[in-house]
């Protein structure tokens, strides 16, 4: 009868092993001990996260696109008082005015701070009011955003010559729109923005004609 070996399931613990197999059957991997995140540190990144926003914010407002209320009904029906519109304010540092643009700039009277108006006569022309008409180097400017109205003198002399590198600017509103009949063409360097978008009021929201 054969003599079947008895083979012993083999004890590890009692093997001496060499060095690099007990490092294979070591018992998992070794953790750092977690390191207490420092709050100065969160604190500081924290406030670096908020300047910069507010700098982001304050270079979109000055370079690219700012929101204005309209401060008063100069250009209605076209925009109501108190309308909410974004002004693209980078636009005229590619291309000048052209007539039609609606524009937004300080007030020169200094009544209020920001006027809105629509850019009429351009640098070079000369703007005349005859019988309720605006006359552009004596051609009868068609103008139906003004739904009628009559356009009447103010306080300058006319005919007007408006010099080069400004605008000549007035309100749809011609009955109740103090404009450049009374402080005269404005310097492109004064005009901060077209006037693009309304977005308030809700049932008014839309790009601006």
């Amino acid at each position: 009868m054969t003599d079947v070996e008895h083979i012993e399931p083999l004890d590890r613990s009692n093997v001496d092993l060499p060095e690099s197999d007990h490092a294979a059957v070591s018992s998992g991997p070794q953790h750092d001990e977690d390191k207490p995140i420092s709050f100065v540190r969160w604190f500081a990144e924290l406030l670096l996260m908020v300047a910069l926003a507010f700098a982001l914010a304050a270079a979109i407002r000055t370079w690219v696109v700012q929101p204005y209320v309209i401060p008063s009904g100069s250009m209605i029906p076209t925009i109501e008082l108190q309308d909410r519109v974004i002004a693209n304010k980078f636009i005229y540092h590619f291309t000048e005015p052209k007539r039609g643009d609606i524009v937004v700039l300080d007030d020169p009277t200094g009544s209020v701070d920001t006027l809105i108006k629509r850019v009429v006569g351009l640098g070079g022309e000369t703007v005349d009011i005859l019988d309720g008409k605006v006359l552009i180097d004596g051609e009868v400017l068609d103008e139906p955003y003004t739904h009628g109205l009559p356009t009447e003198p103010m306080t300058l002399e006319m005919p007007y010559h408006i010099p080069e590198g400004s605008v000549w600017l007035m309100g749809d509103y011609r009955t109740n729109s103090a404009d450049s009949r009374v402080f005269g063409a404005v310097p492109l360097s004064e005009v901060k923005g077209r006037a693009i978008f309304r977005f308030w009021p809700i049932d008014r929201i839309g790009t601006m004609e």
